[in-house]
């Protein structure tokens, strides 16, 4: 089904978010100048056709315990039920369906010592994978995968009403989260924007103690907020995981030009193979070639380069909220 592009409001509203995914309509409304009652019309909108949500996540590498970042190769029509069995789990995100349907890629965050283990003897099995191989996320350079930075929907002097938007922490040092902490962390992993009352309610805090903790953990590096939304609906319809290959001595120089690409909306050092993965967006076919031929052929660093293309994306950042069905 083709799938609607959205108007210039829709685009200026998710940039705003982006910037302050937590502002209140109000303040938003005021920098676009509409009314607060068309900013909720609109946002509720989107939010319920699934195309916008505002999630809570620990920045990219808040999970000390590591991240994986999984390629599992299916039989023809199975990867529908291993993608939908994956985004289910809530140790999971950006699980995408790649390579003509018959490759699941995603991302895991264990959150103690031994969960990569565990849940990687609990993935899918018998004769529906043929192959699975995992890598480690040793770095991240590009960290906000929601983050479009082509979108450009307001003037500098409109955004910079708002905020600069979420920046992706890659330093060590975080501070970790409690239980307390967790159960917060939770209820805004399906809602960001979820009101002090019903986080008080939650957690069993004052909607003050709530206050104080999220500005905490955001102080402290451990809680960002995400605006994700599905990238086709403002245009970009063709999305592409990068693996590629560099030296050692020149990955970090390499995967810093490769993040600064307004294209890439994730760029990381792995384990494997190849040692720099990264996802692209763009509008079409053509406008990938360009990309690849151009922009990325000017990396001389990058010696050797394997493209999957998302065919599809099940589960974003945050937890999943539609059910998926059983291939």
């Amino acid at each position: 089904m083709e799938i609607d592009v959205a108007d210039e409001l829709d685009r200026r509203l998710i940039h705003a978010l982006q910037l302050d995914a937590r502002a209140p309509f109000s303040r938003i409304a005021e920098v676009l100048g509409v009314s607060d009652q068309t900013v909720a019309r609109r946002y509720r909108r989107l939010r319920s056709a699934d195309l916008l949500r505002v999630v809570a996540v620990p920045p990219a590498n808040f999970h000390a315990h590591g991240r994986l970042l999984l390629r599992l190769r299916c039989v023809p029509g199975a990867a529908d039920g291993v993608a939908s069995a994956l985004a289910r789990r809530p140790d999971t995100a950006w699980v995408q369906v790649v390579s003509g349907g018959t490759e699941v890629q995603c991302i895991t965050r264990a959150r103690m010592p031994g969960d990569g283990e565990r849940l990687l003897e609990r993935l899918p099995r018998g004769g529906r994978v043929v192959d699975l191989t995992a890598y480690s996320l040793l770095h991240t350079f590009y960290g906000s995968p929601g983050g479009v930075r082509l979108l450009n929907a307001l003037t500098p002097q409109e955004a910079g009403r708002l905020g600069r938007g979420p920046d992706a922490v890659t330093g060590s040092g975080l501070p970790h989260c409690d239980a307390d902490d967790l159960r917060l962390l939770n209820v805004l992993a399906y809602d960001g924007r979820t009101g002090l009352a019903e986080l008080a309610a939650a957690t069993g805090w004052s909607p003050s103690t709530v206050r104080r903790r999220m500005d905490d953990l955001q102080a402290q590096g451990a809680l960002h907020f995400y605006t994700e939304f599905d990238v086709a609906y403002l245009g970009y319809r063709a999305g592409t995981r990068l693996w590629a290959s560099v030296p050692p001595a020149e990955l970090t120089a390499a995967g810093e030009a490769l993040a600064s690409h307004p294209e890439v909306v994730f760029a990381a050092a792995t384990t494997g193979p190849t040692n720099l993965a990264a996802t692209v967006i763009c509008t079409d076919a053509h406008d990938t070639f360009r990309y690849l031929t151009q922009r990325l052929a000017a990396l001389p660093a990058i010696t050797h380069v394997e493209t999957t293309p998302i065919i599809q994306t099940r589960k974003r950042l945050g937890r999943l909220l539609r059910p998926t069905l059983d291939g």
